[in-house]
């Protein structure tokens, strides 16, 4: 099959900035737009079975791991494919958006890996988009070396972490993009477009094109991404078995197919990775309407909490079994100038990483370079020359379907406070988001799109068991709207409200806030080329 197979020609609906050329070449877009040409249709049939499967368990039909995929659960044969170069030892990851100073900062932290993120820390401006993808190209080339008007300089270390990008998710579309009439899926636009340009200059440092899989939600989006994979290896003359992509299991449902998923990836798995805030965001739109998942304030849900320990411990059994590596979630804290404060937070990341440790994760992921040192040391004292801990495949581990939905035993109703800050929180992210910044810094920790989804959607559940009234919630909002004008005179104030409204204070919860404030705000179709 050739790219020049392409019957459906990609429109850019997007003026060109610097240096966009070089990444929107007429051979890298005819790349892109067949893969959206083979796939798109797919893709589609897959979102409208997300809504079926969520009004199905919305009416109460109970979720179980699949009988039908039994024999793949129970065959202990298989594996998945063993560690690329440069994804044999992972113990400390770090994550952020491929903004220039992050690029740098990111790549010279120490950390083993760098997921370079398209999706919940980027605010997916045209800008943004491009942007990320020729810091990439460029730090890959290694010219991305810069001065900032202030004198500091960003330079390139000799030892680097390994690239994996995420892209977004199977929901969103990229709409300065156009093949036969429709958007294309921003997924295939990030994965496509670093493909393209990227894949064989990895291979040629010793690496390889390296992804991170977000929001999937069953086996079947896991088949369409290695579909996709083998499809991009063809069309470029990459050997099959080239990419490798870690899933991230943050839905419910993806829950209950971690095996299958692996098993559709075998090919090109790097393993799973077990978050947070996006687990409990997928856990209140799948059971927000049932009084035996509410949750109280996030704050109180930490991961020892029995349904997170149930999940955690079958990821990690799941991936040992199979050959995978086990990822653990996010330590989010940012340095503070205050000692006892900065004390306080690198005490609670070593506790979050020794208990994943202690579980058999084989590393952790980190927001802030400074977290880099301690993640290591701990997984340094469990792993000492060892690149991981594969060989811990946890069989005492017996987790069961109800383990995994028994949020009742840490329900509870919501604090003043935590009504507070999930409603300042959403605000003052959205404020960042439609201003191009997708990763904030916000009370003491580095915030991305899962945080401010966990904390509307925990407004949204609270509202609809009446355990808060609208009232409370609306003089809240009024207050928290009149700080954000006064903190940031720039904030579009009445945007930021309505963006908060319509995503909150609905009876049918919107499944992201995404796509509707990415359509009204960021979209900037202002040139078409053909």
């Amino acid at each position: 099959m050739s790219i020049t197979a392409l019957t459906q020609q990609v429109r850019v609906l997007a003026a060109l900035g610097e240096r966009h050329d070089e990444i929107l070449t007429p051979a890298a877009l005819a790349f892109v737009g067949r893969l959206a040409e083979v796939f798109e249709p797919r893709r589609r049939d897959l979102m409208k079975e997300r809504r079926r499967q969520a009004l199905r368990l919305a009416s109460g039909s109970p979720l179980d791991f699949p009988l039908v995929t039994a024999a793949v659960r129970n065959d202990p044969s298989w594996r998945v494919a063993p560690p690329a170069p440069g994804l044999t030892d992972r113990r400390v990851e770090i994550t952020g958006p491929p903004d220039l100073r992050m690029t740098v900062n990111a790549l010279n932290s120490g950390a083993k890996v760098w997921m370079a993120d398209f999706e919940d820390a980027t605010a997916p401006s045209w800008d943004n988009v491009i942007g990320g993808q020729l810091n990439l190209l460029d730090a890959i080339e290694r010219r991305i070396d810069f001065t900032i008007p202030e004198g500091k300089e960003y330079r390139l270390g000799e030892r680097l972490a390994t690239i994996m990008v995420r892209p977004r998710g199977w929901h969103l579309d990229e709409e300065h993009l156009e093949c036969a009439g429709r958007p294309v899926p921003a997924a295939l636009v990030d994965f496509g477009l670093y493909f393209f340009h990227c894949a064989q200059r990895q291979l040629d440092a010793g690496h390889g094109p390296y992804f991170y899989l977000p929001k999937l939600e069953n086996r079947y989006e896991a088949r369409l991404w290695n579909d996709v994979f083998v499809l991009a290896q063809e069309l470029l003359g990459i050997p099959r078995g080239t990419i490798r992509a870690t899933v991230l299991i943050e839905t419910i449902t993806a829950a209950f197919e971690m095996e299958e998923i692996l098993y559709e990836l075998r090919e090109h798995s790097a393993g799973l990775n077990a978050g947070r805030w996006d687990y409990l965001f997928s856990m209140i739109k799948t059971f927000g309407h049932r009084t035996d998942f509410l949750l109280p304030d996030r704050a109180k849900v930490t991961m020892t909490a029995p349904f997170l320990r149930a999940y955690t411990e079958l990821l990690v059994r799941t991936c040992h079994r199979r050959g995978a590596h086990a990822i653990g979630g996010m330590a989010a804290q940012v340095p503070s100038k205050d000692p006892a404060v900065n004390e306080a937070a690198l005490a609670k990341v070593r506790l979050d990483k020794e208990r994943e440790t202690e579980d058999g994760f084989d590393g952790s992921w980190v927001a802030h370079p400074a977290l880099v040192p301690v993640c290591r040391a701990v997984f340094d004292g469990v792993l000492g020359d060892r690149p991981h801990q594969l060989d811990r495949t946890r069989d005492d581990v017996d987790v069961t379907s109800a383990d995994l939905l028994s949020v009742r035993r840490i329900s509870g109703p919501p604090t003043a406070d935590g009504v507070r800050t999930n409603i300042s929180v959403s605000l003052r992210y959205y404020a960042a988001w439609l201003r191009g910044q997708g990763a904030v810094a916000l009370d003491g920790l580095m915030e991305d799109a899962a945080t401010a989804e966990i904390a509307r959607v925990q407004i949204w559940q609270w509202l609809r068991h009446r355990v808060i009234d609208r009232r409370t919630v609306e003089r809240v909002l009024d207050e928290e709207a009149a700080a954000l004008g006064a903190e940031y005179p720039w904030a579009p104030v009445d945007d930021i409200r309505a963006l908060f409204e319509r995503n909150t204070l609905t009876g049918e919860l919107p499944m992201f806030f995404t796509p509707d404030a990415y359509t009204r705000h960021l979209v900037r179709r202002t040139e078409v080329r053909a």
